[in-house]
């Protein structure tokens, strides 16, 4: 059971990692990233104790869960203006998830990508999908397919994201 539920938090963080890779022409400062999946929707149902257990495993594998209320995983992230001004960003997010992006595609205000994990807690395909209804927002589509854990997953996550303001006073960069 504890590997079943740190799958299900590890591929959630996966899925909010992927979507914050759509950052063409985004307004530089602190955003809001809104993760929503079936998922997370399970998150109430784990007792305390084994949730913090997750964190911690969670955090000795790289990752730093979001919070999660309402089926909703919801992150702070900062964009810096190199970030914002690069033409592929989604390399920002491959060391930290231990998944790497391709075929990325921007057409007009939408976007595509694809990714791979291939480390020993994640391992699938992936593709990441959505639209900029400006600089200061944009909605997607990640879906996910493979093992977290040893355990099989197909899932699949709609993502927001919204700008805050300019500065970053608690949020850092992505690493």
């Amino acid at each position: 059971m504890r590997n079943t539920l740190f799958s299900l938090v590890l591929v959630s963080s996966l899925l909010a990692s992927v979507a914050h890779s759509a950052e063409h022409d985004m307004r530089p400062g602190l955003w809001e990233m809104t993760t929503t999946s079936d998922l997370l929707r399970l998150v109430p149902q784990i007792p305390p104790d084994q949730m913090q257990n997750l964190m911690n495993l969670a955090k000795q594998n790289g990752f730093e869960l979001p919070q999660i209320q309402n089926g909703a995983a919801i992150s702070k992230v900062c964009i810096t203006q190199e970030m914002a001004d690069q033409k592929n960003p989604a390399v920002f997010y491959q060391n930290q998830s231990g998944c790497s992006a391709k075929n990325m595609n921007r057409s007009g205000n939408t976007y595509r990508l694809d990714f791979v994990c291939a480390n020993p807690q994640l391992k699938g395909n992936g593709t990441a999908a959505g639209t900029f209804t400006s600089p200061e927002r944009f909605s997607g589509r990640t879906e996910f397919a493979g093992v977290a854990q040893g355990n099989p997953v197909n899932e699949h996550a709609d993502v927001s994201g919204r700008w805050i303001k300019a500065s970053c006073p608690t949020a850092q960069p992505p690493q």
